[in-house]
């Protein structure tokens, strides 16, 4: 998945406001779902700065949904969209979230360990919005921008520390040197 695919904010939340009178379901895995009893328990804006292995700076916003399963399931139908968008919008009195945000879900139980998913896919099945979720992953940004990580054509790794290179400096061509160093010739 290509970082330019992933859903933003603005997106995400769209779908919310097309289809408030749905259920909100999250599939983590193939036939897993989170509980219907799940809690949103907060929304985070994480603001990324960071530079990677080819030396290129890069900066993006992060919008975190966290879900928790209470150990006590409490609920038989997962919470309405319009639910979620009170939360949301208390959320936003309070923290304005960056439209363009990519947008996470966090999330673990007993059987699942807690990890960020992306909103992967979005459909409405029956009486359900169904929010697909894929696992999120590492990659390198400098292949991504047609450079390498690894070595380039000169053998060089493009993650290695530079290595200094110092001028070696043969005693046969200092002795070359016609001028010598007798007292007055200026050179000590």
């Amino acid at each position: 998945m290509n970082t330019t695919e992933l859903m933003n904010w603005q997106t995400f939340k769209a779908y919310l406001l097309q289809n408030p009178q749905l259920r909100l379901q999250f599939q983590y895995n193939e036939d897993q779902w989170v509980d219907a009893s799940y809690h949103i328990t907060e929304i985070k804006q994480a603001p990324i700065t960071s530079v990677d292995c080819g030396g290129k700076m890069s900066s993006w916003t992060e919008i975190i949904i966290q879900l928790w399963e209470p150990p006590q399931k409490d609920s038989e139908r997962a919470m309405e969209v319009s639910k979620a968008l009170s939360i949301i919008q208390l959320v936003e009195n309070v923290l304005p979230l960056n439209p363009l945000g990519t947008v996470k879900i966090e999330f673990g139980n007993s059987q699942f360990d807690t990890r960020q998913m992306y909103p992967a896919e979005i459909s409405v099945q029956e009486e359900n919005l169904l929010v697909n979720l894929s696992p999120d992953f590492t990659q390198c940004k400098a292949i991504n921008r047609g450079g390498s990580c690894g070595t380039n054509d000169k053998g060089e790794e493009c993650c290695a520390p530079v290595e200094e290179v110092k001028p070696k400096i043969l005693l046969s061509n200092l002795l070359a040197n016609e001028q010598s160093c007798t007292p007055g010739s200026g050179c000590c």
